[in-house]
């Protein structure tokens, strides 16, 4: 597990020091943890979308390899950063499927109550995603944790050793953050 490690730290930085393979190389040992992270993704956020685990999988790698700015300390970053990305990636599907809904699509037809379901959660997840949005920009580190945490699947203990704190900071940064998600869904909601 350490020898693991060691080697993706290595590839981390060899990546970011601009090496093409070394990115590559990176993708292909987190292959599996990738594709269940995708595979969790559209569990959770993709309802009724047509998108296939690998489908998702390859279009975030592509949109990862396409940033040149993007920086991975550590492996739990670098899978915290791609889950941001995945669900980036699913939120814009949401917003491309609703915007074909009202009004895009070609002839109007009768929606059943399963259209009518994915559609509310089309637009849960669009509220969820602008929230975390919002969140990224009051403060990085929560919304961070919130990605790595709900969207990884990675423990508050985990967090805590990644981030080298106690884990009862990460539990009340947690709280924080879901106070803040909480607040901010409910303001746009209401308004």
């Amino acid at each position: 597990m350490e020898k693991r490690q060691g080697e993706i730290s290595s590839l981390i930085l060899s990546s970011e020091a601009g090496d093409r393979s070394a990115s590559d190389a990176l993708f292909a040992a987190l292959y599996t943890e990738l594709h269940r992270l995708a595979t969790s993704q559209l569990a959770r956020n993709g309802r009724g979308a047509a998108l296939s685990p690998t489908t998702l999988l390859h279009e975030a790698y592509l949109d990862m390899a396409g940033r040149e700015s993007a920086s991975f300390p550590d492996e739990g970053r670098f899978m915290g950063y791609a889950a941001k990305v995945m669900r980036g990636l699913i939120i814009d599907y949401a917003r491309r499927r609703q915007a074909l809904k009202r009004g895009g699509g070609f002839a109007i037809t009768s929606l059943g109550d399963e259209a009518e379901g994915a559609a509310a959660a089309a637009d849960e997840l669009i509220e969820t995603g602008a929230a975390l949005d919002s969140l990224a920009t009051a403060d990085p580190a929560l919304a961070e944790l919130v990605d790595l945490k709900f969207f990884c699947g990675f423990s508050l203990e985990d967090i805590a050793a990644m981030r080298g704190v106690s884990t009862r900071t990460v539990q009340r940064q947690w709280e924080k953050a879901r106070i803040f998600l909480h607040r901010e869904i409910r303001r746009t909601s209401a308004g």
